[in-house]
């Protein structure tokens, strides 16, 4: 499976920020900051799934 290193990268990197986030913010999974991160988080793990995806459909044909 060939995915996007700068994709995995990003993915991450977010996801290291959100840890920090949640820690700054004494563990606090409601805190603005956190929201909008893991929101940001989510929406890069959302798009390795569609290239993830649309890479295996394309094997299939």
């Amino acid at each position: 499976m060939v995915m996007s290193l700068d994709l995995i990268n990003r993915i991450e990197k977010a996801r290291r920020s959100l840890h920090m986030l949640v820690e700054h913010h004494g563990g606090g999974l409601g805190h603005p900051d956190v929201i909008r991160q893991s929101m940001a988080l989510d929406e890069l793990i959302n798009e390795y799934n569609r290239l993830n995806r649309s890479q295996t459909r394309a094997r299939m044909i």
